[in-house]
C-alpha cells in the first residue's frame, strides 16, 4: 500500500475514534451536568457537527455550567485541529494523485520495429537524439519514477518498469522490437541481456560495457554486439598525442583513396594562434580545405577570413594525407615539435588504461597520475592538487591528458594545468556533452564526450544502414544518399545556410568527385560525404535524406 493511502486509513480511523471518544463524553456530560440525557445517536451528531464546523443546533441553548461549556470549547480546539491535519493527510495527496502526470507501465498502441532502450542514463541523450533524427521509434525502460517521470515530461516515449525482469521488458513489447540497447554498468547490462533472451532469442540485444575484459560475460549471456566507447575515447585522445609527435600515425577520416577529413587543434604556443584565419594562410601553406571550426566549444561551419586562431581553436579540414601533415606541423608549438617531454595521463581508469596502453605501444614515455596507487601509478594523488601536478612534471610534459571520470573535477583540474603550464597540449575526456565548453574555456585543446561517443556507437550498431563515418571526433561525418537533393546544386538548396553542414566529397559511381562546391549539381544515386555537428547531420537528413 503507497504510503499516503496508509496515512489516509489510519487518519480515518483515529478520527472515528476521536468522534467516539467525543459522543460518549457528551452523553455523560449533558447527563450529569445538565440534566438532560441525550441519546447514543443525538450525541454523535452533535460530535460530528462540532468537528465539520457546521453548528451545534439546537444543543448550545441546554449548556448552563461551566463544565459543558469548557467541554465545548476544548472540542471546538480540537476539531479544528484535525480539520486542520486533514488536508496535508487526505486531501492534498488526493488532489496530486488526481492531477499528477502518471508515466505508463507498459507500451501502448501497435508497437512493431522499435528499440528497446534500458535505462535513463547520462549517456542516453544522444543515442534518443539519433533515434529521432531518423525517425526510429524506441521506448526507455526505466524503474526509477523521478527519472521516468522526466522523460515522459520531456516528450520521450517511457514506461516506468524494471529492465531486469521479464515482466518489465514485456511491457516494453520486446518480442516485437527490433532490438535491445542497454547501458546501465556491466553487471546490470548482463542481467538484462538475460532477461531479455529469456524472452526471445531472435531480438537483438546490444550491450555498452566499462570494461573490454567483461565483453566475454556479455556475450555469455546472449548480447549479439557489444560495445566499448571508453575504449574508442581512449584511443582517439591517444592518436591525438601520437599524430602530434608522428604524423605517420594520421587518424583522419578516409574517405576514397585521396581524401582525409581530419580535426586539427591549434596548440598553446603556435605560431598560428592569435592570427585570422586569412593571415594565417592555411590553405596557400597546407592545400587544406577548411570545412569549419570549433571556437571555444562552438562549431561554426565555413568560419569568415577574420576569424581568430586561438590556442584550443580546432579545424575541420580536408585534403590529402601529405597536406593534413603540413597543417599538423604548423599547428603544434615549436616545444612539441622538438621537445622531449613526457605526455602525462590523469586517471587511470578505462579511458586512462587505454590512452596510457596505446602511448606505451607507440613508444612514448609517459607518466601517470591517479588518487589511488598502484603498480602502473608513478604519482599518487589529487588531480587538482598543484603539487601533485608538479610532482608529475606538467610543467616540462609535452601533453597532459586528463581522463577523469567527474567532468567538474576535470574542469578545476584543467585551470590549474594551463596555470601551471601554459603552453602544454592539453586532451580531455568528459561525461556531458554540455561540459565541452567549459572546457575549452577552462583551457583545454580538444575535449571529446563519452555521451557523444557512445550515443554514435549505439546508432550505428541499431541503424545497420547508416554509414557513420566518424565515431569519436568533435562532427559526425556520415555517407547518405539525398533523394531531395536530385537535379539540384548545393548553392540551390543551401545546404551549409539550412543544416549547418558541409558536403565535402560526392561519391559517383566507381569515381569520386571532391572539387565540391555551389554549382556541383546532384544526380541519381550519388552518395554524398556530409560533415557538421550532431544537430547539423539530423538536420542534413531530416531536409534532404
Amino acid at each position: 500500500m503507497d504510503t499516503w493511502k496508509r496515512r489516509v486509513v489510519l487518519y480515518a480511523a483515529f478520527l472515528g475514534v476521536m468522534l467516539t471518544v467525543t459522543a460518549v463524553a457528551y452523553q455523560w456530560g449533558m447527563r450529569v451536568f445538565e440534566d438532560a440525557p441525550r441519546t447514543l445517536i443525538e450525541s454523535f451528531q452533535f460530535a460530528v457537527e462540532m468537528f465539520t464546523t457546521t453548528g451545534f443546533g439546537g444543543d448550545s441553548a441546554s449548556w448552563q455550567s461551566q463544565q459543558m461549556h469548557a467541554f465545548v470549547a476544548v472540542m471546538d480546539l480540537v476539531g479544528m485541529v484535525l480539520l486542520i491535519g486533514a488536508l496535508p493527510v487526505v486531501a492534498t495527496p488526493l488532489l496530486e494523485s488526481a492531477f499528477a502526470t502518471t508515466v505508463p507501465r507498459s507500451l501502448e498502441g501497435d508497437a512493431e520495429g522499435h528499440v528497446v532502450v534500458c535505462s535513463d542514463t547520462t549517456r542516453s541523450d544522444a543515442l534518443l537524439d539519433e533515434f529521432e533524427s531518423e525517425a526510429v521509434s524506441y521506448v526507455v525502460v526505466e524503474p526509477d519514477p523521478d527519472r521516468a517521470l522526466a522523460l515522459y515530461e520531456a516528450g520521450h516515449t517511457v514506461i516506468r518498469a524494471d529492465p531486469e525482469t521479464t515482466d518489465g521488458l514485456s511491457s516494453a513489447r520486446l518480442t516485437d522490437a527490433r532490438a535491445l540497447v542497454t547501458d546501465v554498468s556491466d553487471r546490470v547490462d548482463a542481467s538484462i541481456v538475460l532477461a531479455a533472451k529469456e524472452l526471445s532469442t531472435d531480438v537483438r540485444a546490444i550491450s555498452v560495457v566499462e570494461d573490454p575484459t567483461r565483453e566475454r560475460y556479455h556475450r555469455l549471456a546472449g548480447a549479439d554486439e557489444v560495445l566499448s566507447p571508453r575504449s574508442l575515447l581512449g584511443e582517439s585522445l591517444a592518436s591525438k598525442v601520437t599524430t602530434a609527435v608522428r604524423t605517420d600515425l594520421d587518424e583522419a577520416v578516409e574517405i576514397g583513396d585521396s581524401l582525409r577529413i581530419a580535426e586539427v587543434s591549434i596548440h598553446h604556443g603556435s605560431g598560428l594562434a592569435g592570427s585570422t584565419l586569412a593571415g594565417s594562410r592555411i590553405g596557400e601553406r597546407t592545400g587544406v580545405d577548411v570545412i569549419g571550426a570549433w571556437f571555444n566549444g562552438s562549431f561554426e561551419a565555413a568560419p569568415p577570413p577574420d576569424a581568430t586562431l586561438s590556442a584550443g581553436t580546432v579545424l575541420l579540414v580536408s585534403g590529402t594525407e601529405g597536406q593534413v601533415e603540413q597543417l599538423v606541423d604548423l599547428t603544434n608549438s615549436a616545444a612539441r615539435r622538438f621537445g622531449a617531454g613526457e605526455t602525462v595521463v590523469v586517471g587511470h581508469g578505462q579511458v586512462g588504461k587505454t590512452v596510457v596502453n596505446a602511448l606505451e605501444e607507440a613508444d612514448l614515455p609517459v607518466t601517470v597520475v591517479d588518487r589511488d596507487g598502484g603498480e602502473a601509478i608513478d604519482v599518487v594523488g589529487d588531480a587538482t592538487d598543484p603539487e601533485t601536478l608538479r610532482a608529475a612534471g606538467v610543467a616540462d610534459a609535452r601533453t597532459v591528458v586528463l581522463a577523469l571520470p567527474d567532468d567538474t573535477t576535470a574542469e578545476f583540474a584543467t585551470l590549474v594545468v594551463r596555470d601551471l603550464a601554459p603552453n602544454v597540449e592539453l586532451l580531455a575526456r568528459v561525461e556531458d556533452p554540455e561540459s565541452v565548453p567549459k572546457m575549452h574555456r577552462a583551457g583545454a585543446d580538444y575535449v571529446l564526450s563519452l555521451s557523444t561517443v557512445t550515443g554514435r556507437m549505439s546508432a550505428s550498431a541499431v541503424l545497420a544502414d547508416r554509414d557513420v563515418l566518424s565515431l569519436d571526433t568533435h562532427v559526425e561525418v556520415v555517407r547518405s544518399e539525398a533523394p531531395a537533393l536530385v537535379g539540384r546544386t548545393i548553392g540551390q538548396a543551401a545546404v551549409r545556410e539550412t543544416t549547418g553542414c558541409t558536403v565535402i566529397a560526392v561519391e559517383r559511381g566507381d569515381g569520386l568527385v571532391t572539387d565540391v562546391g555551389p554549382e556541383t549539381r546532384i544526380e541519381r544515386g550519388d552518395e554524398l560525404v556530409v560533415a557538421g555537428t550532431d544537430e547539423g547531420v539530423r538536420a542534413f537528413e531530416r531536409a534532404f535524406a
